[in-house]
């Protein structure tokens, strides 16, 4: 009887982790300890309901918008880049750097727990897809032709992000304390 509750415990265990994620927030403009949270599911009517047309179209049809035409691709004020599904915080302005390639890109997530990675052999090619982890909505793909320290390129559409500007004298992760 032992072992059979104990078995038990282990699949329903599983079965949970399937519904919730670890991530951070942000929270007054900082980011928390990791948490565990449920995923974020709703149905292709409510996401409609939630998402601006271009948005859906990214985050929940995998679409990917032209290049150079992105809102984001060049905002240089410190903050983070968060979901625009959910508001999870996904990468830090100090992250970003200028690829040339027409899409926000990032070398570092905030937390790697945040985003997930998926196998993507569409369109003929090999590449790797970035999901935010909460929500499934998909960011872009990451890379890796990226700047030191990580080497990568997380490849984004500003369609599946929103911006949170940092109050006045905070700094974002990475950034050099204000003086």
């Amino acid at each position: 009887m032992l072992r059979f509750l104990i078995a038990l415990t282990c699949v329903l265990s599983m079965a949970n982790s399937a519904d919730s994620v670890t991530v951070v927030e942000l929270k007054d403009g900082a980011l928390t300890a990791p948490t565990a949270q449920p995923k974020l599911v709703l149905s292709e009517a409510e996401w409609r309901k939630r998402l601006a047309p271009e948005a859906f179209a990214v985050l929940r049809a995998s679409g990917t918008e032209r290049p150079f035409c992105g809102g984001l691709l060049s905002n240089k004020k410190p903050g983070y880049y968060v979901c625009g599904g959910c508001a999870l915080p996904l990468f830090a302005s100090a992250a970003k750097f200028e690829s040339g390639t027409g899409w926000p890109s990032f070398n570092r997530e905030v937390y790697k727990g945040n985003v997930e990675r998926i196998s993507d052999n569409s369109h003929g090619m090999e590449r790797v897809e970035i999901r935010c982890a909460r929500c499934g909505g998909h960011l872009g793909h990451v890379f890796n032709d990226g700047p030191a320290p990580t080497g990568e390129r997380h490849c984004l559409n500003s369609a599946a992000l929103t911006f949170v500007a940092l109050p006045p004298k905070a700094d974002a992760p990475g950034d050099a304390p204000a003086k």
